[in-house]
C-alpha cells in the first residue's frame, strides 16, 4: 500500500530554512547548516555521482527515506524559490540538469507550465489545482511505491491539514537559526495527534519519526 511520507531537517527552534531565501539563496541565510549532516554520507554522495562517504546509522536512515519512493510532491518555492508567473524563459529549478529524484515530481504552483523532462528519469509536472490533486497524481505515478512530500514547509502543512500525510520524519539539527521559515508557522488551527515510532540519536542530528494518528 502506498504511504505518503515527509522527511525534513529542522533546527531546534523549528526552522527549515533561513531568512532571505530566494532563487540565488535557496535555503536562506545559514540554511545550509540544516543539511550538513547529509553531505558526507555515502548514500547522498552516490545519488550526486560523488565517490566515498560515510556509512552508519545516519546513512542508513537517509537511504531508507528514498529507497521505496516512486513519486515526489514539492511546492513551487522548493522548486525555484519564487511564486510569480513563469515568464518567457522559465527557470528550470535548483536541481540541475540531472536532478537527484529519478522519479516523477509534481510541483504545486498557481501558474500553469508544460512538464519539464530532465535527465536521470526526473520529470517535473506542474499542478495548479491544489494539494489533493498533486498527491493523487503522485500516487498514480508511484504505483505500489511510496510518495515523498519533499517540502517546503507549507506543502507539508497542506498535506497534513488535508489528512493525506501518513508519516512525518524530522531530522533535528542542534542549532538555533533564530529566524527564517518555520515548518508549522501557518496552521489551520486544528489539533492533530502523532505517535512517535522511532528516535535515533547521532552526534550531528536526532531522527524523530511519527505516524499521523488523527
Amino acid at each position: 500500500m502506498t504511504a505518503i511520507t515527509a522527511n525534513i531537517s529542522t533546527s531546534l527552534d523549528g526552522y527549515v530554512a533561513g531568512p532571505n531565501d530566494g532563487p540565488e539563496n535557496p535555503l536562506g541565510d545559514a540554511g545550509e547548516r540544516l543539511h550538513e549532516w547529509v553531505y558526507g554520507l555515502e548514500s547522498w554522495r552516490e545519488v550526486h555521482d560523488l565517490d566515498g562517504g560515510e556509512s552508519g546509522r545516519d546513512d542508513e536512515i537517509l537511504e531508507e527515506s528514498t529507497e521505496n519512493v516512486g513519486a515526489v510532491v514539492m511546492g513551487r518555492r522548493m522548486f525555484s524559490n519564487d511564486d510569480g508567473p513563469w515568464g518567457d524563459d522559465p527557470f528550470e529549478g535548483h536541481w540541475g540538469e540531472d536532478p537527484p529524484f529519478g522519479v516523477p515530481v509534481f510541483v504545486l504552483t498557481h501558474h500553469a507550465r508544460e512538464p519539464l523532462e530532465m535527465d536521470g528519469g526526473t520529470t517535473f509536472t506542474f499542478v495548479t489545482d491544489g494539494i489533493e490533486s498533486a498527491v493523487a497524481h503522485a500516487m498514480e505515478a508511484a504505483g505500489d511505491r511510496d510518495v515523498s512530500v519533499a517540502g517546503g514547509a507549507r506543502t507539508i502543512q497542506q498535506t497534513l491539514e488535508a489528512g493525506l500525510l501518513d508519516e512525518l520524519q524530522l531530522h533535528l539539527v542542534p542549532v538555533l537559526l533564530g529566524d527564517g521559515i518555520r515548518l508549522f508557522e501557518r496552521s489551520d488551527g486544528e489539533q492533530r495527534e502523532l505517535e512517535r515510532t522511532r528516535v535515533v540519536e547521532s552526534p550531528n542530528v536526532t531522527h524523530l519519526r511519527y505516524r499521523i494518528t488523527e
